[in-house]
């Protein structure tokens, strides 16, 4: 294995990683979303409960005050997630740029040293060539 092939090896593990480290921010983000309307519904669900029970309405006030709390904590929670998804989207696009670069630097080499092969195969017949003309000439 060739130093460009482990580059290229390493550096698609790289993605691989950042890929998945991707993939985690967004289920946590979902799960958040996911707490946030539940915690929707069951605020408007309170409500329905409490225009029809008077009691309950008693507790309304309490209670909408610790839903606004747990729903900004809730929507904090999912404004940091956004910004490490963008963080880890950024990653994630300089490791694929990364990995571009050593595929091309590969295919390069390869290329180079195909058209090496072939100029030394050339030469070769070349030689040939000659050798067959001098001892026919000779």
């Amino acid at each position: 294995m060739s130093w460009a092939d482990s580059l290229i090896k390493l550096s698609s593990y790289e993605v691989e990683n950042r890929q998945a480290r991707l993939a985690e921010i967004a289920g946590r983000k979902a799960a958040a979303e996911t707490r946030l309307a539940v915690l929707t519904a069951e605020g408007e669900a309170e409500e329905k409960h409490a225009a029809q029970n008077a009691e309950a309405g008693w507790y309304l006030v309490g209670y909408t005050e610790g839903l606004k709390v747990r729903k900004a904590a809730v929507q904090a929670e999912i404004d940091a997630l956004e910004a490490e998804e963008r963080g880890a989207r950024d990653a994630l696009a300089a490791a694929f740029e990364e990995q571009k670069k050593y595929e091309q630097v590969a295919e390069s080499m390869q290329a180079a040293q195909a058209k090496e092969a072939l100029r030394r195969e050339n030469a070769e017949l070349d030689e040939v060539g000659m050798r067959a003309a001098r001892r026919q000439a000779g």
